[in-house]
C-alpha cells in the first residue's frame, strides 16, 4: 500500500462514518446539544467537513467545494464563507441547522470526492512539501493531511455518541 491508498483509505473511511452518523435522523436530532455548551451532529460534521474543504483545498491549489459548488448558500448560514467554525461560541454552534441529513452527507461526499481524487494522485515525494512555514517545525503536506484525518476522526467519533444519545432518548421516549 502507497501512502496516497493509506491516506485514501483513511478519508473514505470518514466519508462511510459521516454517512453513518447522520443518516434517518430528523432536523431535531441532528440540532440536538447534550447541554448548552456542546456540539450539535449537524455542527460537528459541518465543521468536520469544512475543516477537510479548507485545508486540501489551499494544499491543493483549488477552490473550495464550499464555494465552488453552492455550498454556501445551500447551507444558508450566518457566517462569512470562509468560516470552518474554528473557535465558534455557542450561538454560533446553534445556528448550524439542517433540514435533513443529506445535506450533511452530500456535502461532505463532493469535498470527500475532491479529496480522494487529489490525494490518488499524489507521488511519496509530494508529501514531504512544506505547505505552512508558520509553525515550527515548518508543516509539510504529509504532516497536513494527517491533522485533517485525525481532526475529522475526533469530530465523527463525537457526532456518534451524541447520535447514541439521541437514538437513546428516543428509545426511552424523551
Amino acid at each position: 500500500m502507497t501512502p496516497a491508498e493509506l491516506l485514501c483509505d483513511a478519508c473514505g473511511r470518514i466519508r462511510d462514518g459521516v454517512r453513518g452518523a447522520v443518516d434517518s435522523l430528523t432536523a431535531d436530532q441532528l440540532a440536538y446539544r447534550v447541554d448548552e455548551r456542546a456540539n450539535s451532529i449537524a455542527w460537528l460534521v459541518w465543521h468536520l467537513t469544512r475543516v477537510q474543504d479548507d485545508h486540501v483545498a489551499a494544499a491543493a491549489g483549488t477552490e473550495q467545494i464550499w464555494t465552488a459548488q453552492g455550498w454556501v448558500e445551500r447551507f444558508g448560514l450566518p457566517f462569512d464563507p470562509a468560516a470552518i467554525g474554528y473557535g465558534h461560541d455557542s450561538d454560533e454552534v446553534a445556528a448550524v441547522r439542517v433540514e435533513s441529513p443529506q445535506l450533511l452527507s452530500s456535502y461532505h461526499d463532493a469535498v470527500a470526492e475532491q479529496t480522494l481524487r487529489w490525494v490518488g494522485g499524489l507521488a511519496d515525494a509530494d508529501l514531504d512539501r512544506v505547505v505552512d512555514e508558520s509553525w515550527d517545525p515548518p508543516v509539510t503536506l504529509g504532516v497536513r493531511l494527517v491533522s485533517v484525518i485525525c481532526d475529522d476522526l475526533e469530530h465523527l467519533g463525537q457526532a456518534e455518541f451524541v447520535r447514541g444519545i439521541v437514538q437513546r432518548r428516543i428509545v426511552q421516549g424523551r
